[in-house]
């Protein structure tokens, strides 16, 4: 190892620098306080305590084995044998006392008598527990105990049971201690914390924060967290104006929610505890859980952070596959419960009012009119709900319909029983098809996907949702038969178009049930076509030589232009998300390629930034020329190492890594497709390698189609000026509006 000394800020002068440096030699600056800076090249073959020992050595500090090297930016982590290979050229080290010596002289702190001495020592505790190195020190000398104890002995407020509580979940978080030995006293003291009505903001963030991962990571802490907070205490957070802390009491009542057994949902409890869990389900569909959510969350003055929309998303889940068991439950044909909601579906349709001797009189001609409600097995109609799903969930919606919303049914059935047979809508049936179809389209029964937000704010402003979906897309099932003047034989083919209409209608966002039935009203059968020949238009290439030849000549352009947007869309950069245990205390790096596209600038951030990043906040770098390749998917090196993330499609999909020299990996998950398009075409565009994502085939397509249909417009008889138009004047006022209605 060769090293120099200089003052600070000297850039690195050694004349060998001028020729490429062997792979496993690391050219760095290691600081320490007082002292110049060293300027030395680490040999990554050579043991790490023998390069600290040399280090020490040229600043005359004895017991080298009391020291470390951590990194001086960004999260300023300890470099151990297994992370030295992430050390790049021109990094910037710190030489600091050892892990275990400063776990050691942290935990005598903290116990200490003074309390500036032991503030001071939870604030650094706090920043340092996120090193795994460091956590690992500190636990093995049962740290956390210590932490647990400071807790449990009330005596601690303000800024220093806050750095106690963020420690303590920065520790837990690492997965080294069981989450199974916590005590009962700590549980109720962080309890406490949240209910109470006046407590300080970053305390009752922790505290949730703590009592959710309890709930997520250990079921019998669940039992215990869920004696002692409920849902409705929770409910008050809601109502605050700060979303962060809305944001983890929705996430505490997910976990709760989420973690609730499966099997003491459906039976009868005699504990309390027991009792909560039955409630569970029922509270979530509350009009007072649900107005509160929609009027201070979604409807607040706020925008809906990432983090909030996956939990609003998170919850719709959790509330939707509530329909499950109904969904996977046959119907019995010999249960006669289940049977009268059939007769009652047939009365409210044909007998109306009238007294029970005409409903007498018309059981001989039940099998008609089963075959006017459009059921498909005429005799016994419960045979058409043994299929699951949508199982008994149809007969639920159908029922709900008959009895909420009477006329519209009325008129539905009898409308289709008096057109012609070869032109009448089998209630019955489509009502089974489109249940089945909603559950499709809202994936009831599934479990949330990491990183997914895709909520939608009409299902938190009616305490039946669901069912006022499905009677609003009877509804459209039954203008679009109309419309199509369909037959039997073209059941399916409404179905796949009431699909269409019903997806793109929720693209849409929706805000309410009545603006879905806004949307869904102009999107008319006729629309559909429309937007399918458009569509069909904008992709379907014209087939005639001179068209060929014409778009082969325009791609290259089109190409080229694509790839400068790509190129510059990474030169303004985007943030990532590090994935970890609790998404809400994971940090954001960003990266950015240079101007002069030969370097890609990358760092760490604490919090998702609002713009453009300066390139001087971005510690770390890679040479373009450096890169090897860029993978996707299941080649990533970290989803090869992450089992957990490798099972989650939604990030596999997202996932890319730079491959560089010697060995090693930078790896991307993009927040969203379009973003992972983005980087991947720009990163190839870089290689000189072909930009291949759906993005890009879908820009080329869109771009050529526009151009060749400016080349191919009709311009006879229309003179083209030679010089532009000119600019008109100014109006003499701005006072004038349009409406646009």
């Amino acid at each position: 190892m060769s090293s120099a000394v200089c003052s600070p800020g000297l850039v690195w002068c050694d004349r060998t620098a001028a020729m490429p440096p062997p792979s496993d030699i690391v050219k760095v600056a290691i600081e320490w306080p007082g002292a110049n800076a060293q300027l030395i090249e680490i040999d990554q073959k050579k043991p790490l305590s023998s390069i600290v020992r040399e280090v020490c050595d040229g600043w005359s500090l004895s017991g080298s084995e009391q020291f470390a090297l951590r990194y001086a930016d960004g999260p300023q982590l300890y470099i151990t044998e297994q992370s030295r290979g992430e050390m790049k050229n021109g990094t910037i080290l710190r030489l600091a006392i050892s892990p275990a010596r400063a776990a050691r002289q942290l935990l005598e702190r903290i116990q200490s008598h003074s309390i500036d001495a032991r503030l001071e020592a939870l604030k650094e505790l706090a920043k340092l527990s996120a090193d795994p190195t460091f956590a690992t020190e500190y636990i093995n000398m049962e740290g956390i105990g210590t932490l647990a104890r400071l807790v449990e002995s009330g005596n601690h407020f303000g800024e220093m049971l806050a750095f106690t509580l963020t420690a303590f979940l920065e520790l837990m978080d690492h997965g080294i201690v069981s989450w199974d030995l916590i005590s009962l006293s700590f549980i109720k003291q962080i309890a406490g914390y949240v209910n109470q009505p006046m407590v300080d903001v970053s305390i009752l963030q922790r505290s949730l924060a703590i009592l959710e991962s309890m709930v997520l990571n250990s079921h019998s802490l669940y039992h215990r967290v869920a004696q002692e907070i409920t849902v409705g205490q929770l409910i008050g957070h809601l109502q605050v104006s700060n979303q962060e802390i809305q944001t983890y009491a929705i996430a505490l009542i997910n976990a709760l929610f989420l973690k609730a057994p499966e099997d003491r949902r459906q039976e009868e409890y005699s504990n309390p505890l027991d009792q909560q869990l039955t409630e569970m389900a029922s509270t979530l569909a509350q009009k007072h859980l649900r107005s509160i959510i929609l009027n201070h969350v979604i409807r607040g003055n706020r925008p809906i952070k990432t983090e909030m929309a996956h939990q609003l998303y998170v919850l719709q889940v959790l509330t939707f596959n509530l329909l499950e068991e109904r969904m996977m439950t046959k119907m019995d044909p010999n249960d006669q419960a289940q049977r009268d909601i059939i007769f009652e579906l047939r009365r409210i349709a044909f007998d109306g009012e009238n007294d029970p001797g005409a409903t007498e009189k018309r059981k001989a001609m039940y099998t008609k009119d089963y075959k006017m409600l459009g059921f498909t097995n005429h005799v016994n109609p419960a045979m058409d709900f043994t299929q699951t799903p949508p199982g008994m969930l149809a007969l639920d919606n159908m029922l709900y319909l008959a009895k909420l919303h009477q006329d519209t049914y009325i008129r539905i059935v009898l409308e289709n029983s008096s057109r012609e047979d070869k032109h009448e809508c089998p209630f019955g049936r489509c009502a089974i098809e489109l249940t089945r179809m909603l559950c499709e389209i809202l994936q009831v029964g599934e479990l949330p996907s990491e990183g997914c937000n895709d909520y939608h704010p009409m299902f938190f402003t009616h305490d039946r949702a669901w069912e006022e979906f499905f009677c609003v897309c009877i509804q459209l099932l039954n203008k679009t038969w109309k419309e199509m003047r369909a037959t039997a034989e073209d059941f399916n083919k409404v179905m796949q178009v009431v699909r269409e209409q019903i997806t793109r209608a929720l693209a849409m966002k929706p805000s309410s049930l009545d603006q879905l039935k806004s949307k869904l009203r102009g999107l008319s059968y006729s629309e559909i076509l429309r937007l399918r020949q458009s569509e069909r238009m904008s992709q379907d290439d014209f087939q005639s030589p001179p068209i060929i030849e014409l778009r082969e000549r325009i791609q290259p352009e089109i190409l080229e232009l694509i790839k400068q947007q790509r190129l510059n869309r990474l030169c303004e950069g985007s943030c990532f998300r590090k994935l970890g245990n609790r998404r809400r205390q994971e940090k954001f790096w960003f990266c950015r390629l240079s101007l002069n596209h030969k370097v890609l600038h990358y760092g760490d951030l604490d919090e998702s930034p609002q713009g453009e990043v300066p390139f001087e906040l971005l510690t770390d770098k890679i040479p373009v020329s450096d890169i090897k390749s860029v993978v996707t998917g299941k080649d990533c090196p970290h989803m090869k190492e992450k089992s957990a993330l490798k099972q989650n499609k939604e990030v596999l999909d997202l996932a890319f890594s730079i491959l560089y020299d010697p060995d090693e990996a930078l790896n991307f998950v993009a927040p969203n497709k379009y973003e992972y398009c983005i980087w991947t075409d720009g990163l190839c565009a870089l290689l000189g390698r072909e930009m291949g994502s759906d993005l890009t085939r879908s820009d080329l397509d869109t771009l050529i189609s526009m151009e060749m249909k400016l080349r191919l417009l009709d311009l006879e008889n229309i003179t083209i000026p030679e010089a532009p138009p000119p600019v008109p004047k100014e109006p003499s006022s701005y006072n004038f509006t349009y409406n646009y209605g």
